[in-house]
């Protein structure tokens, strides 16, 4: 009676785990992206100061600006895209689970 009891007990908790894990997996995806993101924009930041020496004209300075802005636009905008596709594989996951978690009590 105690092994059945155990055993229930661990297959009832065994979606939770499932749930921690998806979220573990999803949390170190998240931190490598900002991480990647952060890397990009320090060295666009890196790149755009050593080009600064470059600028003759006002016209030379204005266009490395918008060219910077453009890269870090275009880095935040992957980032974001990457974030989100991270959060909704996460999020279809944790669906599937608690579907088949509400069809199994259902099914009893």
């Amino acid at each position: 009676m105690f092994q059945d009891m155990t055993k229930k007990m661990s297959e009832s908790i065994e979606p939770f785990k499932e749930l921690v894990n998806i979220q573990t997996r999803m949390l170190e995806e998240l931190t490598r992206q900002q991480m990647e993101c952060t890397k990009s924009c320090i060295s666009a930041t890196i790149e755009q100061t050593k080009q600064l020496q470059n600028c003759q004209t006002s016209n030379d300075l204005l266009l490395l600006q918008q060219s910077y802005a453009q890269e870090l636009e275009q880095t935040l905008k992957s980032a974001s895209d990457e974030n989100l596709k991270s959060l909704h594989e996460a999020r279809d996951e944790i669906e599937l689970i608690t579907k088949s978690a509400f069809n199994a009590f259902a099914s009893e």
